[in-house]
């Protein structure tokens, strides 16, 4: 019976569960640090990414960065692995070894050892840093796929509208091919390391057996010994070729952090001054350009020298030809970039010596392409204020004139978007973005272009909306556009071209000032009636129409 329970459960079985059972214990104490180091990193990055300017996002590429972002938290989570359980417990053991060696067995024995981890260390460093260059090439191809496999997928309708399908997948199989070219290197070139350390290890072992034979013929030593020795340097490989193998994918987990962490390097230039303080609209939140200047790039100036005041509580409207600078003038006042001369005031107050913070959350704007999540309908209103209810919600949707069309959705305020909002129109896109800004209720409104998309009866109703709550509140609003229809009610008109102010006044004192504004009136063919309703009309009723305006004023 002892026989019997001696084979079915083996005198070592419990030690061996033992161990097993602390391996274990250790991997889900560590795996908590590990993973809380590697969201800390990640979620440290993520925010450095979302504090950067305009300009980074504008020329980086979405694809790109979460690769980055996957590989480099992947690498973090290789390096303390190795760290902490794999290369102290093999440095120890590769010292035990050697010192037994050279006590036990003398100089020569230490000589063969010590050649040995020298040659093995330095051919594996060596060719290591020779293969990194393969493995940066293949994440630099690795991202350019990535990169062109989320834009295809993002612009999808584009890529149907042009019939271009073949010519996306053959871009995303260009990038495939370079990704499996240097792949291939560093397959071979890790063959190639593979073997080198196979050869030292393998001279290292016949000479310590050539020394240890040498000493049992001489008498010198025991059978005992030749075994001991042999042992102990199939001991010493283990090790050895361990260390080799983390060295080498510790370099790769370097290599992908490397791109991670020097994301982290990217200076934040839009950023509060150490004596920075609260936005006050003191005034009411009047703004002034003074002599701005600015340019995106050095050899296309955008602004120059512009001047201009927009009074606190106004309706102040900017217009003029494509490529004067009416969007940057919004992205300039959101700090989205700084200006390269001059200063931006509000209520007197520099706008680079106040909390960033501070003057966003003073500012709503209502972009011409609208941004949207893919989620629902009532996560992309509630995001101009996290924290409101449903029915404030709803109140916000009611008033940018969308809540019956909401109601007809599938799932009402449920309904979910798609992506970049594509699973709706154009303008219930833009009476979304009026909802998200009407429920974050800030005291400066900035609209670029916010009723482009809709059609004429809706852009009117809620344009007499904007209004009312422009008069409940006397908040000031600037107004980008290109439709003058849009804006000609506004309180101040102010026009650009070139960088600079080429005429200010109300809708009437700018059509007989016979300027820049007139032109771009007649040429959209639009003929206003005294109350302010409109039709469309022909070049040559527009020119007869305001001839007949100017001399009747």
């Amino acid at each position: 019976m002892k026989e019997m329970t001696r084979y079915l459960w083996p005198k070592d079985d419990l030690g061996t569960k033992f161990r097993v059972g602390l391996a274990e214990l250790r991997n889900a104490v560590f795996a908590s640090v590990a993973q809380k180091a590697i969201r800390g990193v990640a979620r440290n990055v993520f925010e450095h990414l979302l504090r950067l300017d305009l300009n980074f996002h504008l020329t980086k590429q979405t694809g790109g960065l979460t690769r980055a972002l996957d590989r480099g938290t992947k690498g973090i989570s290789f390096l303390l692995t190795s760290m902490v359980f794999h290369l102290l417990p093999t440095a120890l053991e590769i010292s035990m070894v050697c010192g037994i060696l050279t006590w036990q067995y003398g100089f020569k024995f230490a000589a063969i050892t010590v050649l040995t981890m020298a040659g093995y260390s330095a051919f594996t460093i060596w060719t290591t840093a020779w293969r990194t260059k393969f493995r940066r090439q293949a994440n630099a191809a690795d991202n350019k796929g990535s990169t062109l496999a989320v834009d295809s997928l993002i612009n999808y309708e584009a890529v149907k509208y042009f019939n271009n399908e073949k010519f996306e997948v053959m871009r995303y199989d260009n990038a495939l091919k370079q990704y499996q070219q240097n792949s291939i290197k560093v397959a071979t070139s890790l063959a190639f390391l593979n073997s080198g350390q196979n050869i030292i290890f393998s001279s290292a072992l016949t000479g310590m057996m050539y020394l240890a034979a040498t000493g049992v013929a001489s008498g010198s030593l025991t059978v005992g010994d030749l075994v001991m020795v042999n042992q102990l340097v199939f001991q010493l490989s283990v090790p050895l070729n361990f260390l080799g193998s983390v060295y080498r994918e510790l370099r790769q987990s370097l290599l992908d952090m490397e791109t991670l962490f020097n994301l982290q390097k990217v200076n934040v230039t839009i950023k509060d001054k150490p004596d920075a303080k609260p936005l006050v609209l003191s005034k009411g939140g009047e703004i002034k350009f003074e002599n701005v200047k600015f340019a995106y790039h050095p050899d296309r100036q955008i602004l120059r020298d512009l001047t201009l005041t927009i009074p606190a509580g106004k309706k102040v409207a900017i217009v003029g030809p494509s490529g004067c600078g009416k969007s940057t003038l919004l992205r300039l006042l959101f700090r989205s970039y700084d200006v390269q001369g001059g200063r931006i005031l509000i209520d007197d107050q520099d706008i680079r010596d106040v909390q960033v913070d501070s003057l966003r959350k003073s500012i709503g704007v209502v972009p011409q392409d609208t941004p949207l999540f893919n989620d629902t309908v009532e996560h992309n209103i509630r995001y101009g204020q996290i924290n409101a209810s449903l029915d404030e919600v709803k109140a916000a949707a009611q008033r940018a004139h969308i809540h019956n069309t909401i109601e007809k959705f599938p799932d009402g305020y449920g309904t979910k978007v798609g992506e970049r909002g594509m699973m709706i129109s154009g303008g219930e896109k833009q009476r979304l973005a009026v909802s998200r800004l009407l429920l974050k209720d800030p005291p400066l409104l900035f609209f670029d272009e916010a009723t482009s998309a809709l059609d004429t009866h809706t852009e009117q109703a809620l344009m007499n909306n904007i209004n009312g709550i422009l008069r409940e509140k006397s908040r000031t609003s600037l107004f980008v556009a290109h439709r003058l229809r849009t804006i000609f009610d506004s309180d101040l008109i102010i026009v650009l071209k070139d960088g600079k102010v080429a005429e200010t006044g109300t809708h009437r004192e700018l059509i007989d000032h016979d300027g820049v504004y007139s032109e771009l009136w007649s040429a959209q063919e639009t003929l206003f009636n005294e109350d302010g309703s409109e039709r469309e009309a022909t070049g040559q009723d527009t020119s007869e129409s305001l001839k007949e305006h100017k001399t009747s004023k």
